[in-house]
């Protein structure tokens, strides 16, 4: 039987795009990913419910270059936190595109369902900052919540990395950088449909007619990320691209949680990712949901799949 799209999730892309969706731009067109993107997270955005119970705080870090980097602290509004679990996240884009502001929403929701707070970071983007910067940006978000838990309410030992696609890729690698820098210890990481490998280039035939992120948006920005010398090269390393982990790699790395779409270009980069921590002894829970691309819990949040997916990751957030 060939694979079939989520009736309630096709329903809402037909209202979004229509029969006729627009052309995708060509490979190494990072601009109009970007302009795509920003319009497309606005629209999405716009869309959604206010979240009036959940507050921000913008706080400022400097990276290893002395950059100042956006922090961006979620918190339930009146409540005191004391010993609290956190997460370090890091968003979605390809690495290519969109900024925190896009995310306000969806970490609202994780947010108030959760009562865990959340530090969002704004790690600076490829191709205008090679690998591996938006890891080492967000290693930076990390140790200012560290360095910070005792004025925040959070206890430094309950904190997880976690990250969507793009910023999946970012939090993979990153529990590679802390094992390599010797800490600070994470106790989780949380990847969404993580964006885990620089030489996934095509897109099987069999859900090429699904993807919403296919094998040329993928070069575009793993190219941007590391390089046209370097993509799927023989020097790329875990700490820039996860999926490059050996078994050995992956030892001593903190349990996963990890969700994927069964449509979604980067399940079988997943799949084998989530094989090697086995192998590894690290502790992984993985989900994969039936009949659903990349994304699909952001352009359709209301369909049954999607508030599925949310209840596993709301459980993940507070098991910490």
């Amino acid at each position: 039987m060939p694979f079939t799209l989520n009736l309630e999730v096709g329903a809402v892309l037909g209202k979004l795009f229509g029969t006729d969706p627009p052309p995708k731009p060509p490979v190494g067109d990072i601009e109009t990913r970007r302009s795509n993107n920003d319009a497309f997270f606005g629209l999405l955005n716009s869309q959604q419910p206010a979240i009036s119970d959940v507050e921000c705080q913008d706080f400022y870090t400097k990276a290893s270059d002395g950059h100042e980097l956006l922090c961006r602290w979620f918190t339930k509004k009146d409540v005191k936190l004391s010993g609290s679990p956190a997460v370090c996240y890091a968003h979605g884009g390809g690495m290519i595109s969109l900024r925190v502001e896009y995310y306000d929403s969806t970490i609202k929701r994780y947010v108030k369902a959760t009562g865990v707070p959340f530090l969002v970071i704004e790690y600076r983007l490829a191709p205008e900052f090679k690998a591996p910067i938006q890891v080492t940006d967000t290693y930076a978000g990390l140790q200012y919540l560290v360095s910070h838990a005792n004025e925040l309410g959070v206890d430094p030992k309950r904190i997880a990395v976690m990250g969507d696609s793009g910023g999946g890729a970012i939090a993979a690698s990153l529990a590679h950088y802390i094992k390599r820098k010797g800490g600070p210890p994470v106790c989780k990481q949380i990847l969404i449909y993580p964006m885990l490998d620089d030489r996934t280039i095509s897109t099987p035939e069999n859900i090429a007619p699904f993807v919403s992120w296919d094998g040329p948006d993928n070069k575009t920005a793993w190219t941007a990320v590391l390089g046209a010398d370097r993509v799927s090269g023989d020097d790329v390393y875990p700490t820039e691209a996860a999926a490059r982990t050996t078994v050995e790699d992956a030892q001593g790395l903190p349990p996963a949680y990890i969700d994927i779409g069964e449509l979604d270009l980067f399940r079988d980069e997943t799949l084998e990712y989530a094989r090697k921590l086995g192998q590894a002894g690290v502790s992984c829970e993985l989900h994969v949901f039936p009949s659903v691309p990349h994304g699909y819990d952001a352009f359709a949040p209301d369909a049954e799949v999607s508030k599925r997916t949310f209840e596993e990751r709301f459980r993940a957030i507070r098991s910490l």
